[in-house]
Parts: C-alpha cells; sequence; structure tokens
C-alpha cells in the first residue's frame, strides 16, 4: 500500500503541474473543436474517416466511436508526444529527483508512474473527444440509437495501445540527453512515421496475403480495421470500396452515399495482439529503469558546467561582422549570429553543406529537398530564438535596460531572417537567374520561417508548437504538398507567403511587449 501511495502521488503530482497550465486547458479545448470537425454533416460532402471519396458510414454509435479510436492512435500518437513530454527532465533540472530517490520507491516504480500519468492526460483528451462525439451523434441525427460499449470498444483497443506507445517514447526521449530538446522533438516524427504509419502499409492486408490472418497487429491498429472491413462490408455493403480508406479529412464531393456501421465484431486473439502492444511499453519501461541514475546525472545545468558544448572559435566570424559592430544595433546582431553559430556542432554544418550541394546541383525535386532540409537542420534556432532569457531565467535582468527589448527582438528577428534566407542562399542564386517567380517565393517562405518561430514563441512559451509544425510541413513539403512546396510550386504559393508575412510580423510586434516585461 506504502508503494502504491507513492505512485499516486506521482501521478497526481504530475497532473496538478499540467492541470495549473493554461495552455493544458485551452488544448483541452482545442481538441473538442477538432473532434467536432471531425464529424461533418451530410450536407458538406466531406468526412474524417471513409471509402473512396464519397463513401462513409452513418453516425451510429459504433461508426463514431472507429473515428475517434483511429483518429486517436494515428493523429494524437503524433501530437500527445509534444504534450506530455518533459515531465522528467523537469524533475532532473529542477533537482526533484534528488528528493524522490531517497524515498524507497524503486526507479521502474517512478518511470511507470510518469508514463500512467501520460496515459492520465490521454484519457483526459479522449473523454473530451467521447463527449463531443455523442454530441455530434445527437446532433447529426443519422444514426441516434446509442450503444455504450460499441462506441468504447474501437476507442479502447485502438487508441489505448497506440498512445502507450507514444507515452512510452516520451519518457525514452526524456532519459536521453541529446533527444531531450529540439533534436528529439524532430527524430520522433521521423520514428512515427515508421512505427505508426510505414507498418501499416506495410502490412496491407489487401497485398500481403499474412496480414488477413495473423492475430497481431500494426501499432496503430489500422490493418486490423481494413481487415475486418473488409469482410463484414463485403456482405452488408459489398459497392464500398474497402481497399481505398481515407484517414483525414476529404476533399468536398457533390454526394456523399451512406452504408450502415452498427457493430464491430472482434475476436479475442485480436484483443491479444493489440494487448501485447501495451506489454511492450511497460516491459520498455522496466528496461529503462538501470539507466534512470546515468539519465539524472546529465542535466542541462551539468552540461553547462562541463562545457559539454563549447562551440567553435569561427574566428573568421569576427571579421565578415566586424562591419555591424560600428552601429549599436549592429553589435548586438553580430552578438547573436557569434552566439548562435559559435554553438552548432561539426553535424550542424556538415548538414548544412549537403543540403546546399541539392539546392546547386540537384533537379527541380532536389532543390525543393534540399531547401527544406536546411530549415529542418536550424529549426531549434527558429523555435527557440525568443525563449533564451525565459529558459535561462535572466530576462528581468536585460530587459529593465532603456530600449533593451526592443534592440533584443530586432537582433533576433535578423538573425532568425539571415539564417533562414542564407540556408538556401544556392537556390536563390539558381533559381533567380533560371526562375525569377520561385526566387521571389522562396525568399518569402524563408522570412515566413523565421517570423512564425518567433511568432509561436512568444504566443505559446514553448519550442515545441513551431517544432511540430515545422516538421509536419516539412513531410508535406517533400511530397510537393503544403505551404514549403515553394519551389514546385511558386506560382500557386507566392500570393500566399505575400500575404502571411504581414500577418505574422504584426503578431510578433503586438505579442512581444507583453512578452519581454
Amino acid at each position: 500500500m506504502e508503494a502504491l501511495r507513492r505512485f499516486a502521488a506521482i501521478v497526481l503530482a504530475d497532473l496538478r503541474e499540467r492541470s495549473r497550465s493554461t495552455r493544458f486547458w485551452v488544448v483541452l479545448g482545442l481538441v473538442g473543436l477538432v473532434t467536432w470537425g471531425c464529424f461533418p454533416g451530410i450536407e458538406s460532402g466531406r468526412f474524417a474517416v471513409g471509402f473512396d471519396t464519397d463513401q462513409r458510414a452513418a453516425y451510429s454509435s459504433a461508426w463514431v466511436g472507429l473515428v475517434l479510436g483511429l483518429m486517436y492512435s494515428t493523429m494524437l500518437s503524433l501530437i500527445g508526444f509534444y504534450l506530455v513530454r518533459g515531465t522528467l527532465v523537469r524533475d532532473f533540472d529542477t533537482r526533484v529527483w534528488q528528493l524522490l530517490v531517497a524515498t524507497p520507491m524503486t526507479r521502474a516504480g517512478y518511470l511507470l508512474a510518469k508514463w500512467t500519468s501520460h496515459m492520465a492526460v490521454f484519457g483526459l483528451i479522449v473523454l473530451v473527444g467521447l463527449a463531443v462525439g455523442v454530441t455530434a451523434q445527437w446532433v447529426r441525427a443519422e444514426d441516434r440509437a446509442f450503444d455504450l460499449f460499441e462506441l468504447l470498444k474501437p476507442v479502447v483497443v485502438l487508441a489505448l495501445p497506440s498512445l502507450a506507445l507514444s507515452a512510452f517514447f516520451a519518457v525514452l526521449f526524456d532519459l536521453l540527453p541529446w533527444l531531450r530538446r529540439t533534436v528529439g522533438n524532430v527524430l520522433f516524427f521521423f520514428t512515427w512515421l515508421f512505427v505508426f504509419v510505414t507498418m501499416s502499409a506495410m502490412l496491407d492486408p489487401h497485398k500481403v496475403a499474412s496480414a488477413r490472418d495473423t492475430w497481431l497487429s500494426d501499432p496503430s491498429g489500422i490493418v486490423m480495421v481494413m481487415r475486418d472491413f473488409a469482410t463484414q462490408l463485403a456482405q452488408s455493403a459489398p459497392w464500398v470500396k474497402v481497399n481505398d480508406i481515407n484517414i483525414g479529412m476529404s476533399d468536398h464531393v457533390a454526394t456523399l452515399h451512406l452504408f450502415q456501421w452498427r457493430a464491430w465484431p472482434m475476436q479475442a486473439r485480436d484483443l491479444a495482439g493489440r494487448a501485447l502492444w501495451m506489454l511492450v511499453s511497460v516491459l520498455g519501461l522496466i528496461a529503462l529503469a538501470p539507466m534512470l541514475d546515468w539519465a539524472a546525472a546529465r542535466t542541462r545545468s551539468v552540461a553547462a558546467a562541463q562545457g559539454a558544448n563549447p562551440g567553435r572559435r569561427l574566428a573568421w566570424l569576427d571579421r565578415v561582422l566586424r562591419p555591424l559592430e560600428s552601429m549599436r544595433i549592429g553589435r548586438l546582431l553580430a552578438a547573436e549570429l557569434k552566439l548562435v553559430l559559435r554553438q552548432r556542432r561539426a553535424w550542424w554544418w556538415l548538414a548544412l553543406a549537403i543540403a546546399g550541394g541539392a539546392q546547386l546541383f540537384g533537379d527541380h525535386e532536389a532543390i525543393g529537398i534540399g531547401v527544406i532540409g536546411a530549415w529542418l537542420v536550424s529549426i531549434d534556432v527558429f523555435a527557440r530564438a525568443v525563449l533564451r532569457e525565459r529558459e535561462t531565467g535572466t530576462g528581468p535582468l536585460l530587459f529593465v535596460a532603456a530600449g533593451a527589448a526592443r534592440n533584443l527582438l530586432l537582433a533576433r528577428i535578423g538573425v532568425a531572417v539571415m539564417l533562414a534566407v542564407l540556408s538556401v542562399a544556392p537556390a536563390l542564386l539558381r533559381l533567380s537567374a533560371s526562375d525569377p517567380v520561385a526566387a521571389g517565393a522562396l525568399l518569402l517562405a524563408a522570412a515566413n520561417i523565421a517570423f512564425a518561430g518567433l511568432a509561436l514563441g512568444i504566443a505559446c512559451r514553448n519550442p515545441r508548437p513551431f517544432e511540430l509544425l515545422l516538421v509536419v510541413l516539412a513531410y508535406a513539403g517533400v511530397q510537393a504538398q503544403g505551404p514549403l512546396s515553394v519551389v514546385v510550386n511558386a506560382r500557386g504559393l507566392l500570393p500566399l507567403h505575400a500575404l502571411a508575412l504581414p500577418l505574422l510580423v504584426a503578431a510578433v510586434v503586438a505579442l512581444w511587449p507583453r512578452f519581454a516585461r
């Protein structure tokens, strides 16, 4: 009982810490809004989960639960990682861990408590989504017969194992010192792509015969759902194209065709397959327990004291930036540039050189990938440009000087914009001769990257929202989609970036005075 009380105390302490933040309640509100958007009316001609471009089930309890289960097992497993991670790092940096380690609590029990607190946050989000889903079922009035069991079953079976694995990764990335900040936030996106997306595609039951009979499932459970769609809809709705499942908001169509889905029959072996991912998560946590003392000893303050990231002298910077130092704001800008560039590791310069080579010598597609890669390697600068004083606690000292807040903002803007533009300078030089429109769109996109990082950093006081946004947009851009695909779609995106830039500048200017108090 004493061990259980200690376990519960850690979980409750984490929940209280999270719930005191306004951001936590804003996130819950946004979850409700996004969940409502997953259940558009038939007159909208759109759907969140359906088949082909114009087929979905009527909003029964079973279908509402299935939509929520699929959305949470895929998208929440990505976004949720960024929402919950950081509690271990907070304990390490504030030295709370030194107090906890003096108690009879075990290392494995501590990690399980942290994982449980992550799952509790996911549980609150799921409860909000379920409430919205039930409301949507009643309001849309396509099938008002309420079945609590069929509503909850897909959410529990699909979402719970997927979120458990995401919570495990949140603990793992907090333990490993080199993954605690921006590098870990970026790396997890690609981890998520492989674990939750690529594995589903590799086990497509329409292409892989063994996936039609096995009790094993991918982490998100999509393979199991596709398999059951193929067998059950072949009898009840044979006209449905079950091999063309769409998860995510569809395009508008003139007429949606509805079919009935009032129950999801499930075999016991399928439940075992989903439980396996829960077991993998828990066993993984227990396996990490011996690393806990080692990880706790490598905090940010210890790393700074030991000179873990001394940077490089880069003597040429002094000569290049000397003309700037003749002006007062120029001296601050030069100091900021030196501080940023001298902290860069060798891999950063190598990655930037590779991206620059792709911009100079690659084809049109390679130029676009090189541009996006160049921005990604500097994502920590864009995301944390305005947060240094908040993270180091030096804001009250710096901002009391006359004009310091204004000058510091101008310097941070200058550094972020210069880095965003210089990162894609090879592409700008090449495109300015062959495609001036693309060069102009690329220049505007670079400025927008810089100002978006500043605006989100000021508004959220946290680097993760911008890091997540840029990584998602980069993924879409590599596939020639979204606002970062400026090289391949310059004429379509030039007006968008031209409109976005003054809005982002205005947001930074409007939000900064309150942030700098």
